[in-house]
């Protein structure tokens, strides 16, 4: 009987084959935590399950993104700390500037085909992107696995996006993600795994769109096959394979040519609608970045909207790169001076305004169209505040008009 690619990977590192529904002990080959979370989680290990020293420190990676740098006192003596214990105990730590914790494995090659790879960020399922077994994790569980190496998993069932087509002009990854949010709902691929199948196309950045959004479903893993267009330091293992045999417990076709540009709405990511159902809604902030659209390619992509052309006026727009790789980038030709000219603010790469505590909290009644993952209430600051979802083109549209827009309605300069 076949096997999913998340039924693969676990029964690999399991030393046995597995099916969904089943119990596993596994070794992960990589433990993501950052800045807001590694404190506590030093903190779990040490007072509560009394273990002093982390058993394997290779596998470990810590990143500070969350707050980066420091809003407090609070928070720069927090970071110190983890400085200083990573010293101590000789792990991979990815200072402030470096970026999002996401991107920052992936480009590191630390995620990859067929590794399991947990986060102490529910968002780590972007690791999928690669192939990898990409999960998020709470404090306790990820102090477990730096104190014995292990941890315990369910063995997921696999939904199934067959994807056909290619996507229209400014229509990207991003809509397919907010599509898949609306088809689904937010709970309805609860501690699945989301297989995204004839993507073999597509590169890099939209399948980390794609993987990184697969938790607002619900999903344990969303996984995106490593074949086709990525970059070649990710090489495939002989026994990850699509097996034609693979039973799934739900299939759901998109066909691309169809697809509009998308927006979700307050206060769920699953609230979306066709953009011409929201066109002309006022908006207070744009913000670009975020580990779902703050690559280059996001940056260019707005860029190309705003290019000789100036925000609206009483508007902000902030621009938040997901790494220091992707701002090298964007500085290497005229994207981000482009972004500047029009009347953008850049900051630190890293989560930026994302979860509301630094660099663009949101004020009482603020409306912010965000190409971020998330628009609960209070996620980006006051909860009175509006958040809307949308791709970076339909970011840079609204930020010129004022007003929730479609990038196909702009004339691009060439």
């Amino acid at each position: 009987m076949g096997q999913t690619f998340a039924e693969q990977i676990l029964s690999h590192a399991a030393g046995r084959q597995v099916r969904a529904g089943e119990f596993v002990v596994v070794e992960p080959d990589a433990v993501m935590s950052h800045d807001s979370l590694t404190p506590s989680i030093i903190k779990i290990m040490r007072e509560e399950l009394g273990v002093q020293n982390v058993k394997y420190p290779e596998r470990l990676a810590i990143v500070f993104d969350h707050v980066s740098p420091p809003s407090t006192v609070g928070t720069a003596d927090s970071q110190n700390l983890v400085r200083r214990f990573a010293v101590e105990q000789g792990l991979r730590l990815f200072d402030i500037g470096r970026g999002i914790c996401h991107q920052v494995l992936v480009e590191e090659s630390i995620a990859g085909p067929g590794k399991i790879v947990m986060g102490a960020d529910s968002h780590s399922t972007g690791y999928g992107s690669v192939g990898a077994f990409g999960s998020g994790m709470g404090s306790t569980d990820v102090a477990l696995i730096w104190a014995t190496g292990q941890t315990w998993l369910r063995v997921p069932e696999t939904l199934q996006v067959v994807v056909r087509g290619r996507f229209p002009e400014w229509v990207d990854a991003k809509d397919l993600a907010l599509k898949l949010c609306r088809e689904i709902t937010i709970a309805g691929a609860n501690y699945m795994a989301v297989e995204y199948h004839g993507l073999d196309w597509l590169p890099l950045p939209g399948r980390q769109t794609l993987a990184s959004m697969a938790v607002e479903m619900g999903a344990k893993v969303g996984i995106v096959p490593p074949y086709g267009e990525l970059p070649e330091r990710f090489t495939r293992p002989e026994w990850l394979f699509l097996d034609p045999e693979a039973s799934y417990t739900r299939t759901l076709a998109v066909d691309l040519r169809d697809l509009e540009p998308q927006v979700a709405a307050p206060h769920a990511v699953d609230n979306v609608s066709d953009l011409s159902e929201l066109a002309g809604r006022k908006v207070d902030v744009v913000f670009l970045g975020t580990c779902t659209n703050g690559r280059y390619e996001d940056m260019a992509a707005a860029a190309r909207v705003l290019k000789g052309r100036r925000i609206a006026s009483g508007l902000r727009m902030i621009v938040t790169p997901a790494s220091s790789r992707e701002l090298a980038r964007a500085a290497a030709d005229d994207t981000l001076s482009t972004l500047i000219e029009a009347g953008a603010v850049l900051t630190t790469p890293g989560c930026g305004m994302c979860m509301g505590r630094h660099l663009g909290t949101l004020g009482e009644n603020d409306v912010c169209l965000s190409t971020a993952n998330r628009n609960f209430k209070g996620r980006m600051g006051a909860p009175t505040a509006q958040i809307y979802l949308a791709s970076p083109g339909v970011a840079a549209a609204t930020a010129l008009t004022g007003r929730i827009a479609d990038p196909r309605d702009v004339e691009i300069a060439d």
